[in-house]
């Protein structure tokens, strides 16, 4: 288009190569072990999304691993028993997943507290907005993808725990109306966000790993076919477009104003999507591809872990208008989605161990 600002691709830093699958072996555990303590040493305090991804995925890689939950999960949960999270937001739901899985495992009165108070704030509180499909909105005007995750999650897992069947159903709901908004209909992916009801066609990559990532854990839930269906359209979509490396764009669409500019949190949580819903597939051709790609996306996002830290991970990123918008995020720090994300690529990578059988070397 006329008038592109090409300024900050152009500055991009080139990619790194990928790690390859026996090189990983040799330093798998280590390298798990260094993510762990990297993510307790940046600290999980705040009842918020960063945390809430962290903690989840600390509970997954433990138990990929044959390991017991982290104790400092369980932690971070009774530091909020005498004074409770303020809840204000869809982003303070996310903990509860995790909180969820512990309550599955180890049902307690001060974990059901704090559940029935997630609960209460989804189904009553006058900041959980809905658009006129139903839709949870991620802010008032605005249906993100990152919402299918941070709530999602939590309803899906409280459903599990609790037994709520209308808990799980009311996750897959939620899922399909924000596919159903978001999803582009050409190409398979979500685009981040809309804005005063209209679909802004950015197609971000980490909402598109946040949406992946729940609808995986919903298909194995549910086997919903319409789940099925969608995620592996955008699965499949993402697989085509994913270079060599291994690692995509920030935006998935091969954006001028982003091309070159890579971003490894969105790669890591694809990568973990990808796994998991090869798993699942009913399709040997189709698993085939999705589990080449997964693969592709989880070495290739490990590469830029250093010292336990995953790098060149965005910021926290609101709703951009225009493409150049996901440009000029800043990735020069650590985040806790980073963390996060890099556990769920890892615990993938246990979980679909069998799949390396199928995928040619």
């Amino acid at each position: 288009m006329a008038g592109e600002d090409l300024s900050s691709s152009e500055l991009a830093e080139p990619p790194l190569p990928p790690l390859t699958r026996e090189g990983f072996a040799d330093v798998q555990h280590g390298l798990e072990d260094a993510v762990r303590e990297a993510t307790r040493r940046q600290g999980i305090s705040r009842w918020f999304w960063g945390e809430g991804v962290c903690l989840l995925a600390l509970v997954r890689l433990s138990r990929a691993r044959g390991e017991q939950d982290p104790a400092e999960v369980a932690a971070f949960m009774d530091s909020f028993r005498a004074a409770p999270p303020v809840l204000e937001h869809v982003n303070n739901l996310a903990p509860g997943a995790a909180l969820a899985e512990l309550h599955r495992r180890d049902p307690r009165p001060e974990y059901r507290s704090l559940l029935d108070a997630c609960l209460a704030w989804y189904e009553t509180a006058p900041e959980a907005t809905r658009d006129a499909g139903g839709a949870l909105e991620h802010w008032p005007g605005g249906v993100w993808a990152d919402t299918v995750y941070m709530a999602g999650q939590f309803l899906l897992r409280a459903g599990t725990a609790l037994e709520r069947q209308d808990l799980v159903s009311e996750a897959e709901r939620q899922w399909i109306a924000h596919a159903e908004l978001l999803q582009d209909e050409a190409t398979g992916l979500l685009a981040h966000g809309t804005h005063q009801g209209v679909r802004i066609p950015c197609h971000w990559g980490r909402a598109n790993a946040w949406f992946a990532l729940s609808g995986a854990d919903i298909l194995a839930v549910t086997g919903s076919p319409e789940v099925r269906q969608r995620l592996t359209l955008l699965l499949e979509s993402a697989a085509r477009r994913q270079p060599e490396h291994g690692v995509w764009d920030v935006l998935l669409d091969d954006a001028a104003e982003t091309r070159g500019i890579l971003e490894t949190s969105a790669a890591a949580g694809l990568g973990a999507a990808l796994l998991r819903t090869a798993a699942l597939s009913e399709d040997e051709a189709v698993r085939g591809r999705l589990a080449a790609a997964g693969e592709r996306a989880v070495l290739g996002s490990l590469s830029y872990v250093r010292d336990g830290l995953l790098t060149r991970v965005s910021a926290g990123t609101i709703l951009q208008l225009i493409p150049f918008g996901y440009s000029v995020i800043r990735d020069d720090r650590p985040q806790p989605w980073g963390q996060g994300l890099t556990m769920e690529a890892l615990a993938a990578w246990r979980e679909t161990a069998h799949l390396r059988k199928e995928i040619p070397a």
